[in-house]
């Protein structure tokens, strides 16, 4: 298909990026005519985490919704540093080219990552080199659900769910034009990148396109790339500093897509394309180049008659394709095929009752190749059916629902010999499937205490069935000096959890403090053995990679977050005050040992100023010291990041034109993130400027 389409369409993402900045200058008296569709916020409304839509202060579970002018002032390259500075949310950041989020301590297979609404089948969970295929230029909008969100969307969800929405599929019927273009250049990754989209319609029909190219340089550090503890524990001569070797990134991407709305519904289809090619930071000789190619199909049918009153379907189709190039030479390739779908109904109110019930599907298809292959051939398949309802009573609203999922994984089996084996047994062992059926429900409560005040609570019971690498993986692992051996008997994970949360707001001023605790009967993660092994498997104490194993323990995750926002004076121009605190402390209650890679506590304040054309904003956050740790974890220091921006909005036909210049980590302060596998080898960015224009027309 992928094929089929590029012979249809011989156009690169830069080619149609120009194109979409010619289709603007060419319409451009009519962009002029056009409303400003930006000048005024709207309370966003939330379907992730609750498919009846609701606003904010009226979901059970704790959500935070990014629209895309944070996104923009954000001017983030990937996901995890996007989301980062969200109570409760930090990120992998395995250097500046591939981070994931991670929430209230989970991370990986934990955290349902998806586009629309429909998860995102690539291999990022698998490594933290590997990058997620979402670049934050096209998203309009980020939903994040903090805490157990699995009866919805799987037992991955387990941490929490990150939705990013495009507007690739119209959802809405589109009348004339209307789009926005951005570019930037600077930053400490010296980073030129670009975007543009547009969308078009006659009311009937509306036609998406967008296209969006970054290219950067290696990544400035102040001092040292190791840090002090790494230098003092195995000392080396000519230590690297000033610059994260290998560290430099391009990328481009673009979609078209289509709608055809009707009197009760739309229905339509896109195609995306997503290149990276980018150092891993880890090893100085070896790059991973990534391919993502996605069609989405989606549509709905609203007011029908009968019990069912809205039927909602999407299905997405995912060819995705990484070659990790070691010295020019291709070492691995991963490959995953997914389809995934659902279909979803809204029923009649029974009573003061509504709800909806729906099924989900999941086809997956990856194959390692390659000498350092740590996985042999997977297939998993998954099936799942839930249910959610609402009961509102006077001043408390009820929700409650439940999940059944089946979930069947796989192994082809085979692979090499295993050197600590008998000659001819195969690394990967015999082809062999293990079947799962995780079953999951939760029960949450919104009560109104009065206008202005609210509370709510959540409390859960997930389960999480293993993931393919957890139960087969048995290979090297460079990108984080392991070599990764599973376990196939792993059992379905469970976990309860329970959420606490107190919520004001007056009119622009806003305020809410969370509490939560999550227990995990059986925990799985990667634990260090104490042995090294060579990169073929040989159990060798003078292994240049320590081996870790899989293994289930009890857990206890127990944390704090808050933030507010208040507009604290207007006069000669206004001015907002944004707070926010998080803390998580996560425990293996078998030995009393914290479990590695949690994030310390973090305290953040920000102001956001305007007068007339003039926008300035200076955000905040220091960073606690981490020295809870794992075994065989160092500890990492505090520090202050202060970032500030200044824009400035022109006087042009485009309406919301604006120059902006930003400064990041304006104190020079070498910052390393505890939830990174790399913070002792990669911090982030010294001090820089980037300058940039957007506008929305």
């Amino acid at each position: 298909m992928s094929n089929a389409f590029r012979a249809a369409f011989p156009l690169r993402p830069s080619r149609i990026a120009t194109l979409v900045a010619l289709a603007c200058t060419c319409n451009a008296n009519v962009f002029a005519q056009s409303k400003d569709i930006h000048a005024t916020e709207l309370a966003p409304v939330v379907v992730t985490g609750n498919p009846l839509g609701s606003g904010l202060f009226d979901l059970a579970s704790p959500v935070s919704v990014m629209t895309q002018k944070e996104i923009s002032n954000r001017s983030a390259s990937t996901l995890g540093d996007l989301l980062t500075g969200i109570p409760g949310v930090s990120a992998t950041n395995f250097g500046p080219n591939a981070s994931r989020p991670v929430i209230r301590g989970l991370d990986a297979d934990r955290i349902r990552i998806m586009q629309n609404g429909v998860g995102i089948s690539d291999v990022s969970a698998l490594s933290p080199d590997h990058a997620v295929p979402i670049d934050p230029f096209i998203i309009d909008q980020v939903e994040v659900v903090r805490g157990p969100a699995a009866l919805l969307y799987g037992g991955s969800a387990v941490g929490g769910v990150v939705n990013a929405i495009d507007n690739r599929i119209p959802q809405e019927a589109i009348t004339g034009a209307t789009g926005r273009a951005e570019v930037r250049s600077g930053g400490a990754e010296r980073q030129s990148s670009g975007a543009a989209v547009l969308e078009v319609g006659n009311g009937m029909l509306s036609l998406h396109a967008d296209a969006y190219q970054r290219s950067s340089e290696n990544l400035k550090v102040p001092g040292f790339t190791r840090s002090s503890r790494l230098r003092q524990q195995s000392p080396q001569a000519n230590e690297p500093q000033g610059e994260l070797r290998n560290s430099s990134a391009k990328s481009d991407g673009g979609a078209l897509g289509a709608s055809l709305a009707f009197q009760n519904g739309y229905l339509g289809l896109s195609y995306a394309t997503h290149n990276a090619d980018y150092g891993t930071v880890a090893e100085e000789n070896v790059r991973i180049r990534m391919k993502s190619d996605r069609l989405d199909l989606a549509g709905e049918v609203r007011d029908l008659d009968g019990f069912f009153k809205k039927v909602k379907v999407r299905f997405a189709k995912t060819d995705y394709e990484h070659r990790e190039i070691d010295a020019g030479q291709i070492a691995s390739t991963f490959l995953n095929n997914g389809e995934e779908g659902m279909i979803e109904a809204t029923h009649a109110k029974i009573g003061p009752l509504s709800g909806v019930v729906g099924l989900q599907f999941n086809r997956n298809s990856v194959k390692v190749i390659g000498d350092e292959a740590l996985l042999p051939d997977i297939r998993t398949r998954s099936q799942a059916a839930y249910i959610y309802e609402e009961l509102p009573l006077n001043r408390l609203k009820l929700s409650f629902g439940g999940r059944v999922e089946s979930t069947d994984v796989q192994s082809a089996g085979g692979g090499p010999d295993d050197p600590n084996l008998a000659p001819g047994t195969p690394r990967f062992g015999p082809a062999q499937s293990r079947t799962f059926n995780p079953r999951s429900g939760a029960v949450g409560a919104v009560y109104t205490l009065t206008d202005r005040w609210s509370v709510a609570s959540n409390v859960s019971h997930t389960e999480r069935a293993p993931t393919y690498n957890e139960l087969f993986a048995n290979g090297p692992h460079p990108a984080t000096g392991q070599y990764e051996v599973g376990n196939s008997a792993l059992k379905v994970e469970r976990s309860n959890g329970i959420d606490l949360q107190l919520r004001w707001r007056n009119g622009p001023h806003s305020m809410s403090v969370s509490a939560y605790q999550t227990r995990f009967k059986n925990f799985v993660n990667l634990f260090s053995t104490g042995n090294n092994r060579d990169e073929d498997g040989t159990i060798n104490a003078a292994g240049e990679l320590a081996e870790a194993e899989i293994r289930a323990v009890p857990a206890r995750f127990n944390g704090l977050e808050a933030e507010g926002k208040f507009h604290v004076y207007e006069g000669t121009g206004d001015l907002d005050l944004r707070l926010r605190a998080d803390v998580v402390r996560a425990t293996n209650t078998q030995t009393g040992v914290a479990l590695p890679r949690i994030s310390p506590y973090h305290l953040g304040a920000g102001l956001d100023y305007r007068l007339g054309n003039l926008g300035a904003r200076l955000d905040a956050v220091y960073g606690g010291k981490q020295n809870r740790v794992a075994a065989n974890e160092l500890a990492t220091d505090d520090y202050l990041q202060l970032n500030a921006q200044v824009s400035y909005r022109l006087r042009t036909s485009m309406p919301n034109a604006e120059l902006f210049v930003k400064g990041n980590n304006l104190l020079n302060e070498e910052i390393r993130l505890h939830t990174s596998v790399l913070k002792d080898r990669a911090p982030m960015g010294r001090r820089s400027i980037m300058l940039g224009f957007r506008g929305n027309f």
